[in-house]
């Protein structure tokens, strides 16, 4: 009955006198302290507190994607549809080919990865063309 008689006596505390028995127990922020590093969130507390960095993660290399230069040609997300209307998703990747092509104006083959589009709009229009248009130095290649 002590714990009792206990339990409701600190919940009939008035008002007035909860606030002054929180407020001095602690200068926290409201009402929390940190559950994950069990620190109180103080506001004058910032720097004695403060957590190390992590490490800084090393960059993966650079890995050609399935983009036509030329074109802008990507993959393409799409339903593969069974004969009872399952749908899943899958992937329809552009034709990509390596090609060595005569560039007139550096009078040398210039080694591309392109699409079967971007080659038969070479063709029609001419390499020149097409890569001033997509905005590509063929100096670099």
């Amino acid at each position: 009955m002590a714990t009792a008689t206990l339990l409701s006596s600190s919940f009939a505390m008035p008002a007035a006198a909860r606030r002054a028995a929180s407020s001095s127990s602690s200068t926290s922020l409201g009402f929390a302290t940190s559950q994950l590093a069990g620190l109180s969130l103080s506001a004058g507390a910032a720097t004695s507190t403060a957590v190390a960095p992590h490490p800084k993660r090393q960059l993966q290399p650079i890995v050609a994607r399935r983009v036509c230069p030329f074109t802008d040609k990507k993959t393409n997300r799409a339903n593969k549809v069974s004969f009872s209307n399952h749908k899943t998703k899958k992937q329809q990747f552009v034709n990509l080919q390596y090609k060595k092509l005569w560039w007139e104006a550096g009078k040398r083959f210039v080694k591309l990865r392109l699409s079967t589009k971007a080659l038969k709009t070479i063709e029609k229009h001419g390499l020149d063309a097409v890569a001033r248009k997509a905005g590509i130095d063929l100096n670099k290649k």
